[in-house]
């Protein structure tokens, strides 16, 4: 009964289309009236003390340090990096695309913003050059959910709290499985366009490649700035948010000078505007998650895959297959929010390393961002794009049948994961 109303609730309020914070907080109070401890103060204090994180301070830095990247021309930089290296072999401009999102990753964790700046940058090239338009902004839509395994990850921040995993490991961790995906759809793309006739640009000269390279390396420098500053310890996933907000914002005003100083108000608005949506769906999946744990659901779940908790890759098959189909109703940060109390007692008694499930769970999150009909990415890329919805799903297909593929690999060989993790360590 217990299960029926926390589902019943929080699918009902959605079905009306209550926002998923204020549906999570109904699902909430019905869990309360059913378990006769409905009381506004306790509602009020977990609302609050959802949100009264030190970690979860590294979203809105992380948000702010996105928005400065891509008003002050880190983004474009690293774009024009990536199109004089491979920009000259055919098909070019989709390795320019899976190189730079691989890169913007690595300065931003937001699939969205990536997406944005990519299907804004890439787009219109990639069809002048005679690309197919739904193809192209499929592979577009595919490459920016890298964003989120990539370190540093808005994702692996928010999972790290609500499962209180440790978000350093979980960044180390992320760095080979972002770079798989890249390299998953590196060979689907050469597999897809490699009966294309078309004549790419002339390759690009030494000069101009050391040009690129050189005014695009103070944005190149923040992701090693963020990597070598966590695995030495000099400061924690928090820390090293503000340290890339600080950053590209001295680079991007005093550096590249594109962002003027009259303009600043703009972007920390946009920012704030985005974090403060995060931050408050954070505070309320924290008062279903307080109840979820009060009326034993963990429990009630861990009873239902009972048949599979005696082997560890049925159960992540199972799991894995779960959070998919939920990703195709649900946005990244709420399914993360929702099935991760659920779901982690269940990884802990079956003896699974929290860490590499996390990045799993990751993987398959950022997989529903491109998944239709809800998938955020899918709608950024056609908007900003100008590409019917129909069009953008049918040229993701096969490069979200890659990544989901790559996924179940991981799964069935976690050393795929966890030997290159403890490189990092």
């Amino acid at each position: 009964m217990t299960i029926t109303v926390f589902l019943g609730s929080l699918l009902g309020a959605m079905a009306l289309g209550v926002p998923i914070a204020f549906a999570l907080l109904l699902c909430g109070v019905a869990l309360m009236w059913h378990l006769d401890l409905f009381d506004t103060q306790i509602l009020a204090q977990n609302l609050v003390s959802g949100a009264d994180s030190f970690p979860l301070l590294a979203v809105p830095f992380f948000m702010l340090a996105g928005e400065i990247m891509n008003v002050g021309g880190l983004s474009r930089r690293i774009v024009n990096l990536a199109l004089t290296l491979v920009g000259h072999v055919r098909g070019g401009l989709g390795y320019v695309t899976i190189m730079a999102a691989c890169l913007m990753a690595a300065l931003s964790g937001s699939a969205v913003a990536d997406a944005a700046a990519l299907a804004a940058l890439l787009l219109p090239m990639m069809v002048a050059a005679g690309h197919d338009k739904a193809r192209s902004a499929g592979l577009i839509a595919s490459a920016g959910i890298i964003a989120p395994v990539i370190p540093p990850s808005i994702g692996f921040v928010i999972f790290g709290v609500a499962a209180n995993v440790s978000i350093s490991k979980l960044f180390m961790a992320g760095i080979a499985p972002g770079v798989m995906l890249g390299a998953a759809l590196w060979f689907t793309w050469w597999w897809v366009a490699r009966r294309e006739q078309l004549t790419p640009p002339p390759r690009r000269s030494r000069g101009e490649v050391l040009a690129a390279l050189r005014e695009a390396s103070w944005a190149l420098v923040l992701p090693v700035i963020v990597v070598v500053g966590l695995k030495m310890g000099v400061f924690t996933p928090t820390e090293a948010a503000v340290v890339a907000a600080v950053y590209a914002l001295v680079v991007a005003t005093c550096v590249y000078r594109e962002l003027p100083f009259n303009r600043l108000y703009a972007v920390f608005v946009d920012a704030a505007k985005t974090s403060a949506v995060v931050m408050f769906l954070v505070a309320a999946a924290m008062v279903s998650a307080w109840l979820i744990t009060v009326a034993g659901l963990p429990a009630l779940v861990v009873g239902l895959l009972e048949p599979f908790m005696g082997n560890q890759t049925l159960l992540l098959v199972a799991i894995m297959l779960l959070v998919f189909f939920v990703g195709t109703a649900m946005d990244m940060t709420p399914t993360i929010l929702i099935l991760t109390p659920v779901l982690m007692p269940v990884i802990k008694q079956a003896g699974i390393d929290p860490v590499y499930f996390g990045v799993l769970f990751m993987i398959n999150n950022a997989i529903g961002l491109i998944t239709p009909p809800v998938g955020a990415v899918l709608n950024t890329v056609a908007g900003v794009g100008k590409v019917g919805m129909d069009e953008v799903t049918r040229g993701v297909l096969p490069f979200l049948t890659a990544q989901f593929a790559l996924l179940m690999l991981m799964v069935l060989f976690p050393a795929l994961v966890m030997v290159p993790a403890s490189w990092f360590y």
